[in-house]
């Protein structure tokens, strides 16, 4: 019995520490220079980091793939950058969310949110700025790492049409 407390204490202690560096990288790269699009799908141009691969296309959706993770970039091109529409649809499908923050920086609107999905350190990891967001599953120990690369993809979505941006 007591084992067992010692390594569920160990396992949400991990997930504490992963939690609190990510929210820390993703505020970060949400704060750093905008990398430039390497990408285009249709009408949308993205940054793509080394490792990542386009899947599947569809008009809002696009699947990424960096080794066996699979990533899913949802664009609304009807909201630019400050909007907050995206963020408040996320949010609302949840009834808690282990880690639910927002962040600002001028009139650009980012976000990330986590959900623990189950005890074997699994999680949804959601990361957005304006009208797009980049979802994925992952294991606790990749949270961090993988984060700045999903806000350096979300962050960097531009729209050749012309939008509200």
């Amino acid at each position: 019995m007591l084992s067992i407390l010692i390594l569920s204490a160990c396992n949400d202690a991990s997930f504490k520490e992963e939690n609190k560096a990510t929210i820390k990288t993703v505020k970060t790269t949400f704060n750093e220079k905008v990398k430039k699009a390497n990408k285009k799908s249709g009408e949308i141009h993205f940054y793509l980091p080394a490792g990542y691969e386009i899947k599947d296309e569809s008009a809002n959706n696009i699947i990424l793939k960096n080794g066996s993770d699979t990533y899913i970039l949802f664009i609304n091109p009807q909201e630019d950058t400050s909007s907050n529409v995206v963020y408040h649809a996320t949010v609302e499908q949840y009834k808690k969310l282990d880690t639910n923050e927002t962040f600002t920086k001028d009139n650009k609107f980012g976000f990330l949110t986590i959900k623990q999905l189950d005890e074997n350190k699994t999680n949804e990891l959601i990361i957005g700025v304006g009208g797009a967001k980049i979802t994925t599953q992952i294991k606790t120990s990749d949270m961090n790492e993988d984060s700045k690369a999903m806000m350096q993809i979300a962050n960097s979505v531009k729209y050749t049409k012309e939008t509200k941006e």
